[in-house]
């Protein structure tokens, strides 16, 4: 979520399964390979620009070296509902994230 991450693809590398793919709101897929153009334009990129805000974290272990987790987001007014699988391969990559998945959620729902 720290803009400095999504313009950095060294950084983000390290934080992104080669495996990963993630369901955008819109339904969209995204893959590992799609992650340095689309990650800095998307929203939450622009140092100046809003911030996502996390909350309600929760990690669930699935199983050794696979942790679920699920927390809420709100930028700029927006609400949202999100679940990412982590795994470790080993202690020299450590957890990356795997898969994601955000829900927007209506402001009556919230």
């Amino acid at each position: 979520m720290d803009p400095a991450v999504r313009a950095s693809r060294a950084l983000f590398e390290r934080l992104l399964d080669p495996e990963f793919v993630e369901v955008g709101s819109s339904g969209r897929r995204y893959t590992y390979e799609d992650m340095p153009a689309w990650l800095p334009e998307h929203s939450g990129g622009s140092r100046g620009g809003p911030r996502y805000r996390p909350s309600a974290i929760e990690g669930v272990l699935l199983a050794p070296g696979l942790i679920h987790l699920t927390y809420e987001t709100d930028f700029d007014g927006l609400h949202a509902r999100r679940s990412s699988l982590w795994r470790k391969r080993s202690e020299e990559t450590g957890w990356r994230m795997y898969y994601h998945q955000g829900t927007p959620v209506p402001p009556e729902a919230a």
